[in-house]
């Protein structure tokens, strides 16, 4: 007789009768904005990588450069002896950058979010979190087993009405930029009630970080705020800077509690350290090329004034996140597939990763695509949308 619970057949077949099952594609090459994937070279436009850092020359060669002196791994744990001048280096410049006192490597941003949170809440506690925040924002929540009051995206009088009644410690937590719709989370509004209610304040910027603010500091810098407005500062490397893991900035006494009492920190093998010598070099090259962000908000504004033109569904967003709302997803996913056909990589997002009925082509740009390539999605979409 055989074990019911290894019965996976037919749940999979409900997810692909629902047009919620998802598949993997095989890249070959590195990350561009024309990739080869299984055998077909394909417009990109589904990629993280805002200011086209990951395939950078002066980033390759100093992960090379890094291999020769530190070998690929790093052997251990941060507090064991996995703790290279590299990181300890990365550390204190990731700190200068977002001006704070301190940051501390996380392996990823999922891992930071859930370190983070389960370190200062546990039960009896409070955590309040915007509805749309990312699963990992989520998940720290129920990890930390602190209660978890979620209000309408961005809805901060809905906040408000929460934490007048709140009598436990409070965490507030939000993604800066929203990683699916594209817009900003109401910074100031935050920080002023985290302050008015005596609650903490956990900003996750990891799609802001790199593409927002003048020298890319992100959405504080965009909003002029600093680390007694926002405490709390998650931001990624593999997205905007183009290499791979996360960080936590904030004063020093929170950096040396989250390294006393962060699980994902204390029990993981640090990132290999060559991978802290290529995000050193991106973390420069941030803030000194800074055409590569002044390009994508051309790019992100022609190619918002085209989709206006073509009465394109859009959400308000002036992040390299475009999402093009479509609804159904059976619908989504056969767009998807048509893109697809025609030589355009575009994401295909529906639920649990957003809300039911609001299935979207999550479109992103790249400081490496050119004109001719955004007004070509323009026109294929025009065809394939309507």
């Amino acid at each position: 007789m055989q074990n019911s619970f290894y019965n996976f057949a037919d749940p999979l077949e409900q997810l692909k009768q629902q047009s919620l099952y998802r598949s993997r594609c095989v890249q070959e090459g590195p990350q561009a904005v024309v990739l080869n994937l299984d055998g077909r070279q394909l417009l990109n436009f589904c990629s993280n990588d805002y200011l086209g850092l990951a395939n950078h020359p002066a980033v390759c060669a100093a992960f090379q450069q890094a291999v020769n002196s530190y070998g690929v791994g790093s052997g251990a744990a941060h507090l064991i002896c996995g703790h290279s001048t590299a990181h300890h280096a990365l550390e204190e410049e990731l700190a200068a950058f977002t001006g704070r006192s301190r940051a501390l490597l996380f392996s990823t941003g999922y891992m930071a979010n859930l370190g983070v949170i389960s370190a200062l809440l546990g039960r009896g506690d409070s955590l309040f979190a915007d509805r749309l925040n990312h699963a990992s924002l989520v998940d720290g929540a129920l990890l930390s087993r602190a209660r978890l009051q979620r209000y309408a995206h961005a809805d901060m009088d809905a906040l408000q009405t929460q934490l007048a009644t709140c009598q436990s410690k409070a965490l507030l937590v939000s993604d800066g930029v929203f990683s699916m719709d594209g817009d900003l989370a109401p910074l100031e509004k935050l920080a002023h009630l985290a302050a008015q209610y005596q609650a903490g304040l956990l900003i996750d910027d990891a799609h802001g970080f790199g593409v927002l603010g003048a020298q890319g500091g992100g959405v504080v810098e965009h909003f002029g705020l600093s680390q007694q407005d926002v405490p709390i500062l998650m931001g990624t490397l593999g997205k905007a800077f183009g290499t791979f893991g996360a960080f936590v900035a904030g004063a020093d006494d929170l950096i040396e509690f989250l390294i006393q009492k962060a699980r994902t920190y204390v029990f993981t093998t640090a990132l290999p350290p060559a991978v802290a010598a290529a995000s050193r070099v991106s973390l420069q090259l941030v803030q000194t090329e800074t055409w590569r962000r002044e390009k994508l908000q051309q790019l992100i504004l022609r190619f918002r004034s085209g989709a206006e033109q073509q009465g394109l569904p859009l959400l308000d967003s002036f992040t390299p996140i475009q999402p093009l709302l479509i609804g159904d997803s059976e619908r989504v996913m056969a767009i998807s597939k048509q893109l697809l056909a025609l030589g355009f990589l575009v994401s295909a997002i529906r639920p649990p990763t957003v809300p039911a009925g609001t299935a979207r082509l999550r479109i992103t740009f790249s400081a490496q695509h050119q004109e001719s390539q955004v007004d070509a999605l323009l026109d294929v979409l025009a065809k394939v949308v309507r």
